[in-house]
């Protein structure tokens, strides 16, 4: 089917169009998964007879709201959502279990908006803690003067030239909410209170500005993620892109002159997508040590055993378990794995550079 084009000057693209005022798509609520695209860039709408892919840049109208009140703008401001608004995110798979399995949709037809980073797919099933999805109709596709999709994919890094790579730990985890991000934030911070300038990447998830505040505030000097190598999602991505992503981050980091970068995997080792990155021959390459995030002791102590059983050079124990210390007590009456607390990484009184030591 032909595709039916608005133009956002003042002359229709296509028979029976109408014109679209380019003022239309920067009074939009822009979403953080956005953040990369030129939207200098749009010159037009493709708004039926095209099947939006990963990482196309959407604008639609929110017609219910639902789990998402608010959208994560590219500033970081929380923006509430009312029906009626129009909103600029992106198309992507999303794979959350505590909130959203989702997935692009075949059409422009009505879907979810799955994520506050800006997130339009159509959710296949959701955990029973959650509202239902917020619906937005796509209104169209953005695209550029020539009908070229404005896309994610577009706008990433590239990886940059050889340079010495800095020492690397990777936090993994047995879970979503398991304590990865607050333990890269502790462990950032011990090492910026040493004096080191520390590089933060997130590799796989979902778009959202969060976690990379969160890096920022903890004292990193650079934070990366994902989106800033074309992804908007990296769910359902090959194991090839996955180590892509991986490795162009490092690359940048490296040339950034950092002395030590601290990398997150996202959602917990039983996801198909982390446990092959964890295992390909560019995490063992890049990642010198891992600390192991766990929710509860038994979920540390089962990490543990998966990490080791694949050669992977784990080095400490952590996550949300370690707030009770009768949990952590636990957890190091059957281990000789240290097993750190906050306090103990925030403070530096173990630094992730001791871990490698």
């Amino acid at each position: 089917m032909r595709h039916q084009i608005f133009s956002l000057g003042g002359t229709a693209q296509a028979d029976g169009c109408l014109p679209v005022a380019t003022a239309r798509l920067h009074a939009a609520k822009r979403a953080f998964a956005t953040r990369r695209i030129d939207l200098d860039l749009a010159a037009g709408l493709i708004v039926e007879g095209a099947a939006p892919r990963p990482g196309d840049l959407v604008l639609a109208e929110v017609i219910c709201i639902g789990q998402h009140k608010r959208i994560e703008r590219v500033d970081g401001r929380r923006a509430t959502l009312f029906e009626g608004d129009e909103i600029l995110v992106v198309y992507g798979d999303r794979y959350a279990p505590d909130q959203f399995e989702a997935l692009v949709p075949a059409d422009l037809g009505p879907c979810d908006m799955v994520a506050a980073g800006g997130i339009a797919a159509q959710v296949t099933r959701k955990s029973d803690k959650v509202r239902a999805a917020t619906r937005i109709a796509p209104i169209g596709l953005v695209v550029d003067t020539s009908g070229r999709r404005l896309s994610a994919l577009d706008f990433g890094i590239s990886e940059d030239p050889a340079a010495t790579r800095p020492p690397a730990i990777a936090v993994l985890g047995s879970s979503m909410n398991a304590g990865k991000t607050t333990t890269m934030a502790a462990l950032i911070h011990g090492e910026t209170r040493a004096g080191r300038r520390v590089g933060a990447i997130k590799v796989t998830g979902t778009g959202s500005g969060g976690d990379l505040w969160s890096f920022l505030d903890a004292g990193a000097a650079v934070a990366l993620d994902f989106t800033d190598a074309g992804h908007a999602t990296t769910h359902r991505l090959t194991p090839e892109a996955l180590e892509r992503i991986l490795a162009t981050l490092m690359a940048r980091m490296a040339v950034l002159g950092m002395d030590i970068v601290l990398v997150e995997i996202a959602d917990g080792l039983l996801f198909p997508d982390t446990a092959t990155l964890a295992v390909s021959d560019t995490f063992r390459a890049v990642v010198d040590g891992v600390v192991f995030a766990a929710a509860d002791p038994m979920g540390a102590l089962a990490g543990e055993a998966w990490l080791r059983d694949r050669g992977l050079p784990l080095r400490a124990l952590a996550g949300a378990m370690t707030a009770s210390p009768i949990s952590a007590a636990e957890v190091a009456a059957q281990t000789r794995t240290p097993v750190l607390t906050l306090a103990q990484m925030q403070g530096g009184a173990v630094l992730a550079s001791d871990l490698l030591a």
